[in-house]
């Protein structure tokens, strides 16, 4: 059986992708990440590259407790390719 190639391309055209991002962001579960991530994607999403959409998809997968954990700085982040994201979310919706 073979695998499919992971690829860069976004999965959709880039006016639904960026819905169903808007849309993770908005409805996670957890009302603390639900605003610092609803109110980032509102304000920056439109303007990002394919490979910031990319990472900022990859973060949505990331568990709630861990992403709170981590703007909150109860725990290191362990994928420093997050970094700048979480530095940004930080200074933007909690004032670092």
């Amino acid at each position: 059986m073979s695998v499919a190639p992971i690829t860069t391309n976004p999965p959709l055209p880039r006016e639904l992708w960026l819905k169903r991002l808007q849309y993770r962001s908005w409805h996670r579960g957890c009302k603390e990440t639900d605003l610092v991530l609803g109110h980032y994607c509102n304000t920056q999403l439109e303007g990002l590259s394919e490979a910031s959409l990319k990472l900022f998809e990859d973060f949505l997968d990331e568990d709630d407790a861990d992403i709170w954990n981590w703007l909150t700085d109860k725990t290191p982040c362990p994928k420093p390719e997050y970094t700048p994201l979480l530095d940004v979310l930080k200074q933007q919706q909690l004032g670092y």
